[in-house]
């Protein structure tokens, strides 16, 4: 007698009759509607047809084999789980099926139990990852412009829901360009402290010698003696400049690229994560701090502690979330999502009509490209596509010239050093549009070198 009948309808996939039909009757069995089929050829025919909520397939099959079908069904079905299945089971093998997108992997022989148990596992994924499309989760990241369906950005969205849900400090890290004030904002704005200032300290671009007295304030000098003391400071002793944590009150103080702190604003850091107080450069009273503190860096603070340049026990205490935002290249499922995103807000700023889509081949080459700049690199080159748009569709010739040299294929094996380096020099050179005062920084030579080698 079958169980309760469920809602999913499962799809089971098997080049042997044999195996096919015992599986269609073990999960028949246990509720829920089943198709199935003997090649991916005629998957992909019921998947066209009918609506199907997880696919089961083996992992070797003729012609068309289980990797292709769950790539397939990743690239064109959001909303259908896949399970792999197989009598030659490897950690190679379960590598690549994880890496094409199998939420689950089974190795033959296998019981009815561990059986249910994978379906029951992949079902439940498949429920959080539609429920997440549906919460506030998803609207706050279109909201904020913190765009990402790969399930990288859906761990960092949810880390920031939880972030903005208390007061504790925040680490942000990540490369350069991957959006980690945005994430830092996004978390002040949407907790208790929104109401309150959300103060930047760049620490890469403060000078050392006036970081400490900027963050944490200064004794001006001795009241009596000061020109400039208000009338509601006249009769103090002391004459104190609000640092930035005064400023910020209740809000929040976001210490952009910490690892470039003083040891010394490292020490009173800490101080006001452990005791919630401070004292002003030159005066010997403490203040309460009542901000929350976010920090990001681009480096390894552990790696900066164990040399002696980053406390260890700072880090500790900043650490309390992690939120560690990915580089692009690791988000190929958001490339083009993100590329459409900045075009179309770019064309609606400027007022520009239908917004162009990109071709297969502009798509590739898009995909393709290393994006060392992260998101924001995207974001600049979707506005300067804008500004100069050909038509209905954008093709790899409307691509800036650095982008179409890097294709793939172009790249050969069969060059000397000398060429090499004379198309690299003009890869550079396209990049800056001619600057040559740019190209010779990024190479790291003189202009004069620079153009020694452009004669020759």
């Amino acid at each position: 007698m079958a169980k309760k009948t469920r809602e999913e309808i499962i799809l089971v996939v098997d080049d042997s009759p044999e195996t096919l039909e015992v599986l269609h009757r073990s999960i028949e069995f246990m509720g829920f509607e089943v198709y199935s089929c003997e090649s991916a050829e005629e998957a992909i025919k019921i998947l066209e047809d009918n609506h199907i909520d997880l696919v089961i397939t083996d992992y070797h099959m003729p012609f068309v084999g289980g990797l292709d079908l769950i790539r397939h069904v990743r690239d064109n079905y959001r909303e259908t789980e896949v399970m792999m299945i197989t009598g030659y089971a490897s950690v190679e093998g379960a590598v690549e099926a994880i890496k094409a997108g199998a939420e689950e992997y089974l190795a033959k022989p296998f019981t009815d139990e561990e059986l249910e148990q994978a379906i029951e596992n992949s079902i439940e994924k498949l429920s959080n990852r539609i429920a997440y499309k549906a919460s506030p989760t998803r609207d706050l990241a279109k909201q904020y412009g913190l765009l990402g369906e790969s399930e990288s950005m859906t761990r960092v969205i949810s880390t920031i829901k939880k972030a903005a849900s208390n007061s504790h400090p925040v680490l942000i890290s990540g490369e350069r360009g991957t959006g980690k004030e945005l994430a830092a904002r996004i978390i002040h704005y949407e907790g208790e402290k929104q109401g309150n200032p959300f103060i930047i300290v760049n620490c890469r671009e403060i000078p050392e010698s006036k970081m400490e007295s900027e963050i944490f304030g200064y004794l001006l000098s001795d009241g009596k003696k000061s020109k400039s003391k208000s009338k509601e400071t006249a009769g103090s002793e002391k004459i104190v400049r609000d640092g930035l944590l005064d400023l910020a009150g209740e809000g929040t103080v976001y210490l952009k690229e910490i690892s470039e702190t003083s040891l010394a604003v490292q020490v009173k850091l800490l101080s006001v994560l452990t005791s919630g107080e401070f004292t002003p450069v030159g005066d010997n009273r403490t203040r309460r701090a009542s901000c929350r503190i976010i920090a990001s860096t681009s480096g390894d603070l552990l790696e900066l502690a164990g040399k002696g340049h980053f406390r260890e026990d700072l880090f500790f205490r900043l650490n309390m979330t992690s939120l560690n935002l990915p580089p692009l290249r690791e988000r190929e499922n958001d490339i083009l999502l993100l590329c459409r995103h900045y075009l179309s807000k770019t064309c609606l700023e400027k007022g520009q009509g239908a917004v162009p889509g990109f071709s297969e081949r502009a798509s590739k080459v898009l995909l393709q490209h290393a994006w060392k700049g992260n998101v924001t690199e995207l974001q600049i080159l979707m506005r300067e596509l804008a500004g100069n748009l050909p038509g209905e569709l954008i093709e790899v010739a409307d691509l800036p010239y650095f982008l179409r040299y890097n294709l793939a294929e172009d790249k050969r094996l069969d060059k000397t050093l000398q060429e090499v380096e004379k198309d690299y020099i003009k890869e550079v050179l396209a990049k800056f549009n001619g600057n040559k005062s740019k190209a010779a920084e990024l190479l790291a030579i003189d202009r004069k070198t620079l153009r020694d080698k452009l004669n020759r």
